[in-house]
């Protein structure tokens, strides 16, 4: 089964949301689609996975790369709703104190604007 990918946006956040497989047969399109949305500008991601079957190591290589790229540019790649396995890998790689995972896609979005009201209030104190 082939990766399936959407796309949509909610402001100047992007939302993947993935389908099928995440492994080592579809992990470059996963990660070249990511690394596209940053160098077009669009440095805040959301990766919906709740469509995810399985993900491999190589799979989970692609999104740390992706949110890899994204955090050079200044950006944030958020994990929405993995399955247990992939939780489990997350732990087991410790990237669960990397990435920001979320249940649903709408506390994903908020946080990036949570986030931006922080900082600023952080900056201008």
């Amino acid at each position: 089964m082939s990766l399936a990918i959407e796309e949509s946006t909610r402001g100047d956040i992007v939302i993947l949301t993935l389908g099928g497989k995440l492994t080592f047969r579809e992990s470059d399109d996963a990660f070249d689609r990511i690394r596209a949305l940053g160098a077009a500008g669009h440095s805040k991601v959301v990766l919906d996975l709740r469509h995810v079957s399985y993900v491999d190591s190589t799979g989970l290589g692609a999104i740390v790369g992706g949110y890899t790229s994204l955090t050079k540019q200044g950006g944030a790649l958020k994990l929405v709703n993995p399955n247990m396995r992939t939780l489990e890998m997350l732990a087991m790689t410790q990237l669960n104190t990397l990435f920001e995972v979320f249940e649903r896609v709408e506390d994903a979005v908020e946080s990036f604007a949570t986030r931006a009201r922080s900082s600023s209030s952080t900056s201008s104190g």
